[in-house]
């Protein structure tokens, strides 16, 4: 089977990341921060910009991959590539097809980039003004559900009562993330951390979700190069091999106001058991996972679409002290991830899985062979990856 798989034909061989800001506080032009994000990954492989051939991204990212490469001067760009919607579920996606295009042959050396500067382009978690509504939002936007919090705590709220879920479950993910950031220097929540007492008493965003149950809203940049098995045994870095790389959405997924007929779901049921297929290993075998928060509910749901409990295990699995490093069951977001550390559409969860294997984070799980990301849970499409040593 893995002669038709990304399965250990690429690596990731280099990281990047600018300063994080809080959203409408970026400096420069998003497309400089795309840029530094960039010079800062071919740094930390021990490269050169001009050796880079192929590019990627997600969720429409606004850098043109062509502008990118002339203003890095690339000699040639063999590869340019978009993975088509879903917001941050294209994450990991945008990965797989950096993997995809150099088992084809298409490109040696991919980097795939996310940069954003919400206040020149606008606010994620805020309802547009429009003059006019047409379409899906037709049938929501008029009754106030016009924002990604609202739907989201709808499927949440049904996985909830379905399997007598409490808060409890979905604090504990909070409480994980910002205990995970007060070791990250470079988390935005750094030095901030979080009690019970102070999510309890936190605002409501949208029932269930507190405040902090919601993902910030951040301006950067992040970039991940990744290169041939021949060159990734050369770099500079300790190599984070692609185990698997899976995308896709499940039945119905994209049926408009809100008429999917599985409304609870993560959108991963059908996806996970062919990435663990093409790994070759089981839950059990994962030693820690960057499981994307846009909400902690997707968080809980995509733990159990990917075999980690069973949906009325929730309450019994979902603890802080089995989702924290140093000594839980399966430590998440050993960042900060996008509640605490930043919100940089999910790419700085899988910078995080690849610190993670080189054995560099700052809350770095003792012998991690393999490490998980779960990208974008909720929305359509949805995408994986499992890299390892």
């Amino acid at each position: 089977m893995s002669e038709f798989t990304v399965k250990d034909k690429a690596a990731i061989v280099g990281v990047g990341e600018t300063k994080y800001y809080k959203r409408g506080q970026a400096p420069v032009s998003e497309f400089r921060l795309a840029l530094e994000a960039i010079l800062r990954a071919c740094d930390d492989a021990g490269i050169r910009p001009t050796d880079i051939d192929g590019i990627a991204s997600y969720s429409n990212d606004r850098n043109d991959s062509v502008r990118v490469a002339t203003a890095l001067g690339l000699p040639e760009l063999r590869f340019s590539n978009m993975f088509w919607g879903g917001g941050g579920g294209g994450g990991s996606g945008a990965i797989g097809n950096a993997a995809a295009a150099i088992a084809a042959g298409y490109a040696n050396c991919v980097v795939v980039y996310r940069a954003l500067a919400q206040g020149q382009f606008g606010r994620f978690g805020q309802t547009p003004a429009l003059k006019t509504i047409s379409g899906n939002p037709a049938y929501t936007w008029p009754y106030g559900m016009s924002t990604p919090a609202q739907w989201i705590a709808l499927r949440t709220r049904r996985f909830m009562h379905e399997h007598n879920v409490t808060q409890d479950a979905i604090a504990a993910i909070a409480l994980a993330c910002y205990h995970h950031a007060q070791f990250n220097p470079r988390a935005v929540m750094y030095g901030r951390p979080l009690t019970r007492k102070m999510y309890d008493e936190s605002r409501w965003i949208v029932e269930p979700f507190h405040l902090y149950d919601c993902c910030m809203e951040n301006d950067g940049a992040a970039a991940v190069i990744l290169a041939t098995r021949d060159r990734a045994r050369d770099m500079k870095q300790r190599p984070a091999w692609v185990m698997a790389a899976a995308q896709g959405s499940d039945f119905r997924q994209g049926a408009g106001a809100e008429n999917n007929p599985d409304y609870a779901t993560s959108n991963f049921k059908t996806l996970a058991p062919r990435l663990y297929a093409m790994a070759g290993i089981e839950p059990k075998d994962v030693d820690v996972a960057q499981v994307y928060e846009n909400f902690t509910g997707a968080v809980m749901t995509s733990l159990v679409e990917h075999g980690f409990c069973a949906p009325d295990g929730v309450m019994e699995f979902c603890t802080f002290e089995n989702l924290t490093w140093p000594n839980g069951k399966l430590p998440i977001n050993t960042s900060g991830g996008n509640l605490a550390e930043c919100y940089m559409h999910g790419l700085e969860l899988i910078i995080e899985a690849a610190r993670q294997i080189r054995g560099t984070s700052t809350c770095q799980v003792k012998d991690a062979e393999i490490s998980m990301v779960v990208s974008g849970p909720m929305v359509a499409p949805v995408s994986d990856l499992i890299l390892h040593r």
